[in-house]
């Protein structure tokens, strides 16, 4: 038994050198989403960490295997949307995606659970959720206008 916990010890400290890339990349303001200030309150509180370039990384984010699962989740939320990128995004995959972003909004599937259990401040209140609701329908409706 003490030798198993050595050993698990073991593999815990040599997995720490196995880094992600947590570095953010660069915005350019001419492409990133603009809006009002209490909606771009609410997204940076609630949305920004994974679906921007603007992610906040916590000090958990040092410990593998954490980091991994991390640097996986991060990727794959600013492949999905990313608001740092908005203006270069083709106007009919960003209408999909803000009918897919409005729709887990309003089942309370956004922000994702494992997020808001860490980031309590994360969590949308009902203005909150109607303000990006009404935000992300006015989005909608512009898109399929052009």
């Amino acid at each position: 038994m003490k030798y198993a916990i050595f050993i698990v010890l073991g593999i815990l400290l040599v997995i720490q050198v196995i880094r992600p890339d947590f570095t953010n990349p660069k915005v350019n303001p001419q492409e990133e989403l603009h809006a009002s200030v209490p909606v771009m309150k609410v997204l940076k509180s609630s949305c920004y960490d994974c679906h921007s370039n603007e992610t906040k990384y916590p000090w958990y984010s040092n410990i593998a295997p954490v980091s991994w699962f991390m640097a996986d989740h991060i990727n794959r939320g600013r492949k999905a949307l990313n608001f740092s990128n908005w203006a270069m995004i083709d106007p009919k995959v960003k209408l999909s995606r803000l009918k897919r972003v409005n729709h887990l909004i309003k089942r309370d599937l956004m922000p994702i659970s494992n997020y808001t259990w860490m980031h309590k401040n994360a969590i949308l209140k009902p203005k909150q959720k109607k303000l990006l609701e009404e935000f992300f329908d006015k989005q909608i409706q512009k898109l399929k206008k052009s």
